[in-house]
């Protein structure tokens, strides 16, 4: 096992899983954590974060498969290859690669749902998990409302069938990424020209188009049927869990009468802690330091 490195400058790499090649980029030294994405961005969305850890922790960032520069492989009717349970088995195998047995976890958004995934399917790999402004897919479609499908249009637009999500993304990348990077809460100028074009440019590439389309169709069939089936027989993540989300966001006024998003956690993972962040829903990108001051705490907790 290896729980540290000597690297700190920013390594770019591709590791090849059994079903699709992995793009990371690994810096810093110590124990290892794994950043984890959300939609419409890529492993850049760290960009702020992780110069702020590399100095206490070995940081590997990834491209989910289907975004960015990671593979897309072909889906199947079911859209079990976009399913988070395989998603999830990509980042064992990258983390394999690396040499890393045990690790920590941190997921924003889709990325957190492949974390929450991991620590609940491999939780002998899993040490800490972290989750961003998210709660579990099945809780989030069994209380979804008027709200929730205004404000998450993508939930319902990209899982409808092909191909009019993917001809709708492909008709105005620009539009879909400026809309979510504007209107979910976070300062526009908190994204720098470069950062957009990298966003937009992904969703100028079919392929891109499709394989994001087909997460979320998983999202709404075979994702919700193995959250059904592991409530049902009552597993739990057994790992330190830590929520974190959006102040003032949707996270933090739709669920009080669940007790929020951590009371929606403990449904899934007892002992779960966590707090609202500024900075709207890119809160790890507009509010580094915080965000960066509650991963360190938590990270390092004994």
């Amino acid at each position: 096992m290896r729980s540290t490195t000597t690297q700190h400058a920013p390594e770019s790499r591709r590791i090849a899983t059994a079903d699709a090649g992995i793009h990371i980029l690994q810096a810093g030294a110590g124990p290892p954590v794994l950043f984890l994405h959300g939609f419409p961005e890529t492993l850049a969305m760290w960009r702020r974060v992780v110069p702020l850890l590399a100095d206490r922790h070995t940081c590997v960032c990834a491209d989910l498969r289907g975004y960015g520069s990671s593979d897309k492989p072909p889906s199947t009717p079911d859209h079990r290859p976009y399913s988070k349970v395989e998603m999830a088995r990509d980042m064992i195998q990258v983390m394999d690669e690396l040499g890393f047995d045990r690790f920590s976890v941190v997921g924003h958004d889709r990325g957190g749902r492949v974390g929450f995934r991991l620590a609940l399917d491999h939780p002998d790999r899993v040490e800490r998990l972290v989750v961003l402004d998210v709660v579990p897919t099945l809780e989030a479609f069994e209380r979804a409302d008027a709200r929730f499908a205004l404000a998450f249009w993508p939930w319902s637009l990209l899982a409808q069938p092909e191909p009019l999500p993917e001809d709708l993304l492909a008709g105005n990348p620009e539009a879909v990424v400026e809309h979510a990077l504007r209107e979910w809460g976070t300062e526009r100028d908190v994204f720098p020209d470069a950062i957009v074009a990298a966003y937009v440019s992904g969703l100028r590439d079919s392929s891109t188009i499709h394989a994001i389309c087909e997460e979320y169709r998983a999202a709404a069939t075979i994702d919700l049927e193995h959250d059904r089936a592991d409530r049902a027989a009552g597993r739990q993540v057994s790992c330190p869990v830590l929520v974190l989300w959006a102040g003032g966001g949707p996270l933090d006024e739709w669920y009080e009468a669940a007790g929020g998003p951590v009371g929606i956690w403990r449904t899934w993972a007892p002992a779960a802690e966590g707090r609202a962040i500024s900075g709207g829903h890119f809160f790890a990108e507009s509010n580094p330091v915080e965000t960066v001051a509650a991963l360190n705490a938590f990270l390092t907790e004994l």
